[in-house]
């Protein structure tokens, strides 16, 4: 296994330009975002996230609907919480030949099987469910939890890092996650509730990700993308899955709601990750978008055709084209666009 870090020149360069012929294009697509913050360009960066969701991505809607502008009040937050992790949790299953998912009702956790073990994608929110879900589900899989060799924890919410512990110390798993929220979890937390887990501890074999690093295991590489916004660290990783013997490109988008409160600055990060990662996209023809939220990516449903007896070749429900996941991260940045206005005028 190994960590390697993303150095080539010749990408360095393909990449910065393919941003740079984004940005223009983008920059003359978007007159509203130039214009002074006002009901005009709030209700027009909605309607274009509206036109770009179309009829399959409607769930990502959700993000132009006003959010907060301070987090909820603790015991609202612990009750919240509690109410979701409640809700009984869907069966485990296979996305793809090497991808399978064994999360909960309302977050999502991945597990990447490797040719030298697995790579796990999100811990959940607490032992309890790391126990119950990643390996017992992993294990109704004919998977072996013993061969989780990584644990990616998206970003710093206790949601995906609660079961991270366990699993690091059970498996000697080492731990992957931004240095901003390794910073962030180490020193103050952004949501601190009981009803998570508590946050791994660095240790010597874990791992800080920055930017274009590559986590290598056997035969597969994951690239780990920082996308600032949901948190300042956020990982969106990228890598290949297979089904019916047709390789496909997969990001899993590593944090989405606007849920920081009124934060100016942070919505622009995030609007800039998704533009940057739009160049990406098309770039690497990445053609499935997946979620650790599995209302965002409608995993369920999708988990829910694939158990259907479904006839040789039929194609999979979670490969939705280069476009699809481009409109995705439109509409993301259109909503991030909106709330950004919101808050301005406020």
């Amino acid at each position: 296994m190994a960590f390697l870090r993303e150095n080539s020149r010749t990408l360095l360069l393909k990449t910065t330009a393919l941003a740079a012929v984004a940005a223009f294009i983008q920059g003359c697509a978007q007159t509203p975002a130039q214009q002074p913050p006002s009901e005009a360009t709030i209700a027009a960066h909605v309607a274009a996230a509206t036109r770009d969701a179309g009829t399959d991505l409607v769930p990502l809607l959700d993000l132009c609907k006003p959010a907060p502008a301070a987090q909820p009040p603790q015991a609202e937050l612990d009750k919240g919480l509690k109410a979701l992790i409640d809700k009984p949790a869907p069966p485990p299953g296979q996305a793809f030949d090497n991808l399978y998912f064994v999360g909960a009702d309302w977050v999502s956790a991945w597990a990447i099987k490797t040719s030298d073990g697995i790579i796990l994608i999100d811990a959940l929110n607490n032992q309890m469910e790391a126990a119950a879900l990643i390996e017992g589900g992993m294990r109704g899989l004919g998977l072996d939890p013993a061969q989780i060799k990584y644990v990616v924890v998206t970003h710093g919410h206790g949601d995906h890092y609660g079961g991270a512990p366990y699993l690091a110390q059970k498996y000697r798993a080492r731990v992957v996650m931004s240095e901003a929220d390794w910073t962030m979890t180490e020193t103050k937390l952004e949501f601190a509730t009981p009803v998570w887990g508590a946050p791994p501890k660095r240790g010597a074999g874990d791992v800080s990700a920055k930017d274009g690093d590559r986590l290598t295991l056997g035969d597969t590489t994951v690239t780990l993308y920082i996308t600032p916004g949901h948190t300042m660290g956020t990982i969106s990783p990228v890598f290949d899955v297979t089904s019916n013997g047709q390789k496909h490109r997969a990001m899993l988008w590593g944090g989405t709601a606007f849920n920081f409160g009124k934060n100016v600055p942070r919505l622009g990060s995030y609007i800039d990750a998704t533009r940057r990662m739009g160049t990406v996209v098309q770039a690497q023809k990445i053609d499935v978008l997946l979620s650790n939220h599995s209302a965002i990516d409608s995993s369920q449903a999708r988990l829910a055709t694939l158990r259907q007896q479904q006839p040789a070749g039929a194609a999979n429900p979670f490969v939705i084209g280069t476009p699809a996941v481009s409109r995705a991260l439109n509409v993301m940045g259109e909503c991030a666009q909106a709330q950004r206005d919101r808050f301005v005028l406020q």
